[in-house]
């Protein structure tokens, strides 16, 4: 399966990402079938440079987005729906907030 995802770019602490299409199977550092975008996460203004063409021809033609990448798309007006909740939480993460709402509810 084809996959639109990032893949993180530049120095420690600056971090910057190319939106590339590549086989799911692949590790996320390994050559990209197409760089078709990049985004700069530390600009003031969330700065995406995307070729909305070559996105629109890979989402025809079946490649999924990844959870950050389809919350992009759904920002930029490329696809429609609901964005997803791309963080998880760990069990215990999530017992010990259970815990602290019972204990702030009694």
């Amino acid at each position: 399966m084809t996959t639109i995802r990032l893949s993180r770019t530049g120095k420690r602490k600056q971090p910057y990402y190319r939106i590339v299409v590549q086989d799911g199977t692949k590790d996320p550092w390994s050559p990209a079938i197409e760089v078709i975008g990049n985004l700069d996460p530390r600009a003031d203004r969330k700065d995406v440079v995307l070729n909305k063409e070559r996105a629109a021809y890979w989402l025809s033609v079946g490649a999924q987005p990844s959870g950050t990448v389809k919350n992009l798309f759904i920002d930029l007006g490329l696809m429609k729906g609901k964005k997803e909740n791309v963080v998880t939480i760990t069990k215990s993460r999530a017992k010990a907030l259970a815990e602290a709402k019972a204990k702030a509810a009694a």
